[in-house]
């Protein structure tokens, strides 16, 4: 998206963006040994609100191995101990979305990884200008993520941001990729390197607690319908399985989610875990593309 400065959407964004600043090092405060996740996910989404944006995207903590797209049930027990902790946050308003994510290593045994990803992101921004190649941003990533020992994580981007669109081109590999892409005066992207000691490659896992509408279908069933009605209201943003089941029974969104996946209504974004099961660190902006490049997610 390219967005007018001089705009009443370029307002809109800018609170976004620093909301999700604000949500992300409040989320960052909160991740303690012995805490439950999903209290954690819970007051960050209530911070969101009570702030007067929206969520974007539901909270995600991805634990470990898992690279992005962990989101708990409602119910949940997992806990933080020890691991690297991946926090991923989105807030919009009216549409206009910010996107940010950082790691905490509560092992205090990876720093290193952490600092990749850090400094891979450091090092992309500088170049988030307009005409520079897009390949160009994912060599950086690349070269920085390697000096320190680690894979950068190919199957992943960075990505482009649209009204009530998260993913939205230009893509932005965390490798060169030959892509020729250039960017353009103020573009709105999300830069967002992964680092890991394993395969640098995810994949696809199970179950998953994030949904997206994906086109509107006729449905019969009436508790169905209703489900679907109150997912209609994200206006095609994702969703979390834990949202749905505060409004209604279990056994019905259960139902609702696997009729609607099973009619193509609806699509799911499981878990991502690394190929060979080593540790992911992720950070990530929310950038305004200019001769100096704007860091819009900074508190």
């Amino acid at each position: 998206m390219i967005i007018d400065l001089e705009s009443e959407e370029f307002s809109k964004l800018k609170k976004a963006c620093q909301i999700a600043a604000k949500a992300l090092e409040y989320a960052k405060s909160l991740v303690k040994p012995g805490k439950l996740v999903v209290e954690v996910c819970n007051a960050v989404e209530e911070f969101i609100i009570k702030e007067g944006c929206e969520i974007a995207f539901p909270a995600q903590i991805s634990l470990n191995d898992v690279a992005a797209h962990f989101c708990p049930l409602e119910n949940d027990n997992l806990k933080f101990d020890d691991q690297v902790v991946k926090i991923d946050i989105g807030v919009h308003v009216d549409g206009y979305i910010g996107d940010n994510a950082a790691t905490i290593d509560l092992s205090k045994e990876n720093n290193e990884l952490v600092k990749a990803t850090v400094e891979a992101l450091k090092e992309a921004i500088g170049l988030a200008k307009p005409g520079v190649k897009v390949c160009e941003l994912g060599r950086a990533i690349h070269d920085a993520i390697v000096k320190y020992g680690f894979s950068p994580v190919v199957n992943l981007t960075g990505h482009g941001l649209d009204k009530y669109n998260i993913h939205s081109k230009p893509i932005i590999p965390n490798y060169d990729n030959n892509d020729k892409t250039t960017l353009e005066e103020n573009q709105l992207i999300a830069i967002e390197p992964f680092a890991s000691t394993g395969a640098g490659i995810v994949y696809e896992s199970s179950p998953p607690t994030i949904f997206a509408l994906k086109q509107k279908k006729p449905v019969r069933l009436g508790f169905v319908r209703n489900i679907l009605r109150e997912i209609e209201k994200r206006k095609g943003l994702p969703f979390t399985t834990r949202w749905l089941t505060k409004k209604f029974p279990k056994h019905q969104v259960n139902f609702a989610l696997a009729q609607l996946l099973k009619e193509k209504t609806i699509e799911s974004f499981p878990p991502l875990v690394d190929k060979e099961h080593g540790l992911v660190s992720q950070a990530e902006h929310t950038i305004l593309v200019k001769d100096k490049p704007t860091i819009l997610t900074l508190v």
